[in-house]
């Protein structure tokens, strides 16, 4: 009994463990066109593990504090997530 308590316990910590650093995974891309008045900014990018997304061309929103670190032609790393339904950028390095 103790033997798989210890490894249901294992598991759990390498479950939260591989999932949190998928949380944290940065992706490089460069900034194609910023759109500060409506908070969207166009991002060519590598592919997008979190979000199980290949490499491509996409629109992102983005908090204004967030755009105003970015200019066209600005090579970034970046996190992205879903936020109530639509990907948003959530973190530049």
């Amino acid at each position: 009994m103790n033997t798989l308590k210890t490894l249901t316990m294992t598991t759990l910590a390498l479950t939260l463990t591989s999932t949190l650093a998928l949380a944290e995974t940065f992706t490089r891309g460069v900034v194609k066109k910023v759109d500060a008045e409506a908070g969207k900014v166009t991002i060519i990018h590598e592919e997008l593990v979190n979000l199980d997304m290949p490499a491509m061309t996409m629109v992102f929103r983005a908090d204004a504090d967030v755009i105003a670190q970015m200019a066209e032609g600005d090579e970034i790393e970046f996190t992205a997530d879903r936020v109530e339904g639509k990907l948003k950028v959530t973190a530049l390095k």
